[in-house]
């Protein structure tokens, strides 16, 4: 297993989360900073983004999207890359882990039961109006968090939040940390500057200025952010049992919504897992920036996609997608479960074929 996994400090974790049943939970949300042109890799067109969540949480549910004949992938060079959800269903049907979804606003509504946590999607960070009342869905996911952590032994929150590099770059940016071309992307070229623009002008349109809302994470959400990450927030803050939060650079501004909530919150019992693309990205760094928030172990799964006979696939680990879906998370389960690395990429494999 280990050859496949790195830990970004302490590995004590896998310890305590080994021979636990764990539940996977997927939230899905969506904005219309999606519909930037160039903001986003993820789907063909920036109005087919709407439809990108509901058709992840369909594919790892169904093995089969319902909201579109065929679910959006990312073109990089004339080669299309598959959705991660691909990986996280193979992981997650090797390792038998059950899965829920939570709705924080997903514009297309998946065509699955599905927790409601909020209706409406998040607006364009453009604007500086983005999420419609963050601590309203922020209190919901409390009451689900204390839910779930009756149900399960180990909570993995994943997401689908199409643009959401973006809204986390707005949030990290609102409550003043040092993000400056450290957020990743889901395509090789990330478009930083064009980022960081729409970021500054959301923030001057919403009258907040850069690093004054640290302890205001609420405000920085409404005015630059998206609706999963008060959601995953309030999740995590509702639960008493370890979580992993299945994600890339996303993850780090729900990290930081929870010190701005709570100070003193205790990052011992969370982590992060994502995928090696992530972690070794020469564009950006999510180690650095969970550094500057608390001490959080930080997991990097390494499918070795290099060894694929899948020609999307090996796009991953030529910087393509890199992550989403809790890929990244839903691999480390499943390997703490017994399931080899090279079992999931010959299931991920497979699925491709099938789906693709």
């Amino acid at each position: 297993m280990y050859e496949a996994l790195k830990c970004y400090g302490s590995s004590e974790m896998i310890h305590k989360l080994k021979n636990k049943d764990s539940l996977f939970l997927c939230v899905i949300a969506s904005t219309l900073t999606s519909r930037i042109t160039g903001i986003t890799g993820a789907g063909a067109t920036p109005e087919l983004t709407d439809y990108t969540p509901a058709a992840d949480v369909e594919l790892v549910t169904l093995g089969k999207p319902l909201c579109l004949s065929e679910i959006p992938k990312t073109v990089i060079a004339n080669t299309s890359t598959p959705t991660p959800a691909v990986i996280t269903k193979a992981s997650l049907d090797l390792s038998n882990i059950p899965i829920l979804v939570a709705d924080a606003g997903a514009a297309v509504k998946p065509n699955i039961p599905y927790i409601n946590l909020n209706e409406t999607p998040g607006g364009n960070i453009n604007t500086g109006k983005a999420v419609v009342n963050s601590e309203k869905i922020f209190d919901k996911g409390f009451m689900l968090g204390k839910t779930l952590s009756k149900l399960t032994d180990h909570l993995i929150i994943g997401e689908s939040t199409p643009a959401g590099t973006t809204t986390a770059l707005g949030v990290l940016t609102a409550m003043g940390y040092e993000v400056n071309h450290k957020i990743s992307g889901s395509t090789p070229e990330n478009p930083h500057t064009l980022k960081h623009r729409v970021v500054e002008n959301g923030l001057k349109l919403s009258g907040c200025k850069v690093g004054e809302l640290k302890n205001d994470p609420f405000k920085a959400i409404d005015a630059v952010g998206d609706p999963m990450i008060p959601a995953v927030a309030g999740i995590v803050m509702g639960s008493n049992i370890p979580i992993t939060l299945a994600g890339g650079t996303q993850m780090t501004a729900v990290c930081a919504v929870l010190k701005g909530i709570f100070p003193e919150f205790d990052f011992n019992s969370l982590s992060i897992a994502t995928t090696i693309f992530v972690a070794e990205d020469e564009n950006s760094d999510i180690n650095f920036i969970a550094n500057q928030i608390s001490d959080i172990c930080i997991f990097a799964v390494d499918p070795f996609f290099e060894k694929s006979k899948t020609q999307g696939l090996i796009n991953y680990t030529k910087g393509s997608v890199k992550e989403g879906v809790g890929a990244g998370g839903a691999m480390f389960a499943a390997m703490l479960k017994g399931i080899s690395i090279d079992e999931i990429r010959i299931r991920t494999e497979e699925l491709c074929r099938e789906i693709f």
